[in-house]
């Protein structure tokens, strides 16, 4: 079984992050941050303008900077022939 990971930007620093996908649609991305014990879970939602997706972890805002429709195309390419949401 292969890991996903994606880069996420804390938006208060603007640095990179890398991150696992704990689950992948287009409608919502969760992510998992950290590891072991100290891992939390976090739920990235497509922003107002679809460009990216947004989501709050321990009080910090993470974005992930694809597009919807970017988003819908890598699920598509990975997963050839799934229903489409």
């Amino acid at each position: 079984m292969n890991t996903e990971t994606i880069k996420v930007r804390v938006t208060e620093t603007r640095q990179l992050m890398d991150v696992v996908v704990f689950s992948k649609r287009a409608s919502s991305i969760e992510v998992v941050i950290g590891s072991g014990v100290h891992s939390v879970k976090c739920e990235l939602t497509p922003t107002r303008n679809g460009l990216a997706y947004a989501g709050s972890v321990m009080g910090r805002e993470i974005v992930y900077e694809r597009s919807r429709e970017q988003v819908q195309a890598d699920i598509d390419r990975l997963n050839p022939g799934e229903y489409r949401r």
